[in-house]
C-alpha cells in the first residue's frame, strides 16, 4: 500500500493518538494504525476511527498519568 499523501510505503504499526479538545488533552497508546515510513503520516482504518471517537467522548479512568512541561514559543524565543 502507498501513502497517499507522498506516495510512499506504508506499513502497520501501533503508535500513540493525541486528542485535544479545547485545551483538554489525552493520549491513547497501542493504536493500530497504517504509518507512511517517508512522510510518517498516520491512517486509521473506518473500525479504529470509530473506537477512537467513542473513547473520546467517553470520561474514562486512565491507564497511568504523566506531567508534561509546556513552553510558550512567543515567551521563550529571543529574537
Amino acid at each position: 500500500m502507498k501513502c497517499v499523501f507522498c506516495g510512499g510505503k506504508v506499513e502497520p504499526r501501533e503508535v500513540t493518538f493525541v486528542y485535544d479538545e479545547d485545551g483538554d488533552y489525552f493520549f491513547i497508546e497501542n493504536v493500530p494504525a497504517e504509518v507512511c515510513s517517508q512522510c510518517g503520516e498516520k491512517t486509521f482504518s473506518p473500525k479504529v476511527t470509530d473506537e477512537l471517537i467513542r473513547l473520546a467522548k467517553r470520561k474514562l479512568k486512565p491507564a497511568r498519568r504523566v506531567e508534561v512541561p509546556v513552553f510558550d514559543y512567543a515567551i521563550q524565543v529571543i529574537l
